[in-house]
């Protein structure tokens, strides 16, 4: 009987030599200058992820290979054709090459975490770095560093923001309704802001927490959301800014650094989420206000601000219908059964049959995943019998939401690095097979 690593061995010959027939992958990067896009702003609904509408049947038998094994904790989110074209939109060939590129590149480097390597994302960092697959992987790293060091997954699950509604009276500010394309719409009244109070109901750092989980549910839940209630990809904001009475003096010290950090997160972490800014009402003291803080402001996010006066009514109604303006902002809505616009969260995310359709979608992914974990068992199991192996258990049961350097890993690596041995092994042979037909002439 062969022993289970020399089994393993000609498992992953097999596997590197079914790979190697397969059609060849796109040419690198590095021969050919990429143009930079033409427009700053390109227009991008470009986050929710979905798997492919061909859904991949669970392999049979040790023939599959363990290429085709390693697939396995890969998720699938939807089962319905219309929903999963709806929620992954339509993808650019020329976007979708690089991106399979720099996700291999990723993945290669140990970043194994399906979460984070879906299209959309890596795409959103690429086009925040004009398609620079080394500077887009440099910002991709330091994501991954900041949600571990800030353990972004844990907080969702364990922050409570308890005095979101006191805040709100001190700082208003919130998601309200949507535009006429389907994106939500988000709204501050900087000039009503009461910093001192602000400063006694919380502080700071609990209100940044408070930003990112909201960051992360609007990514997570309401761009879902929106997508099914507007029947195409939505993945990015609009936000409105009231700086009405804003001067010099609403730019202190402690509102400088909350501007900086939130700024800081916004840009770095979660680029190419902001469709449009409009400022309104931004009077004299504003507009010197203004000079120093686009400064701070990058020249992707600057193209995407609208600076406006008082007469503003007309540039906003253009992009909100009035039902979902406040009449602060010369809408119709009122909200007067949730106090205010600023604090009613309204939007198709609340709506009780798409919200329905969302957790049973995610009841969906979780289940399948669990189908997964078991096949991935199973698998073991046909390869080594009952023996236990680490390192091959470490790489079936790999946490779906652990997006870490994982240097555990290094036997998925291994296989990798097969593939471009066996391709020269290939050549090599053609090479001998040319000589030998010649010997024989």
């Amino acid at each position: 009987m062969q022993k289970p690593k020399e089994l393993l061995k000609e498992v992953f010959i097999s596997a590197g030599a079914e790979r190697s027939q397969s059609p060849s992958p796109p040419p690198s990067r590095s021969g050919k200058k990429r143009q930079p896009p033409k427009s700053i702003h390109p227009p991008i609904e470009t986050h929710w992820h979905l798997p492919p509408i061909k859904e991949q049947r669970r392999p049979s038998g040790a023939g599959a290979g363990v290429m085709k094994i390693l697939s396995l904790p890969f998720k699938y989110r939807c089962r319905s054709q219309s929903k999963t074209m709806i929620m992954e939109g339509t993808h650019n060939p020329k976007d979708e090459k690089i991106v399979d590129e720099f996700r291999q590149m990723l993945f290669l480097e140990g970043y194994l975490s399906e979460k984070h390597l879906d299209y959309h994302t890596l795409l959103r960092f690429l086009r925040m770095r004009d398609y620079d697959i080394m500077k887009a992987k440099e910002m991709f790293v330091q994501y991954i560093k900041w949600r571990e060091e800030l353990r972004v997954d844990r907080m969702l699950q364990e922050f409570k923001f308890e005095e979101c509604e006191e805040v709100k009276k001190c700082y208003p500010h919130g998601f309200h309704g949507v535009d006429r394309y389907g994106r939500p719409v988000y709204i501050e009244r900087i000039g009503m802001v009461d910093l001192d109070m602000f400063l006694r109901v919380t502080t700071i750092e609990r209100f940044v927490k408070h930003h990112i989980c909201e960051q992360e549910k609007t990514l997570n839940w309401r761009y879902p959301a929106c997508s099914l209630a507007a029947k195409t990809h939505i993945a990015s904001t609009i936000s409105i800014l009231d700086v009405k009475d804003v001067g010099m003096n609403h730019f202190s010290k402690p509102a400088r650094y909350l501007f900086m950090e939130i700024q800081k997160i916004d840009s770095n972490y979660y680029p190419e989420t902001l469709h449009l800014l409009f400022i309104v009402n931004a009077g004299p003291g504003f507009r010197v206000l203004w000079k120093v803080i686009k400064a701070f402001l990058d020249a992707r996010t600057l193209a995407k601000i609208r600076v406006l006066g008082s007469d503003y009514k007309r540039s906003l109604i253009e992009a909100i219908d009035p039902s979902n303006l406040p009449s602060f902002l010369g809408g119709e809505c009122t909200c007067c059964e949730a106090g205010g616009c600023v604090f009613s969260d309204r939007g198709p995310w609340n709506d009780p049959e798409i919200t329905q359709t969302l957790e049973a979608m995610l009841y969906t992914e979780d289940d399948e995943e669990g189908e997964q974990r078991k096949c991935c068992s199973d698998k073991k199991s046909v390869l080594f019998g009952d023996n236990e192996n680490d390192q091959f258990e470490d790489a079936c049961e790999m946490s779906p939401t652990d997006g870490k350097y994982i240097d555990k890993h290094m036997l998925l690596q291994k296989i990798q690095a097969f593939e471009p041995l066996i391709e020269a092994a290939k050549e090599k042979i053609k090479m001998l097979e040319t000589a030998l037909n010649d010997t024989k002439l």
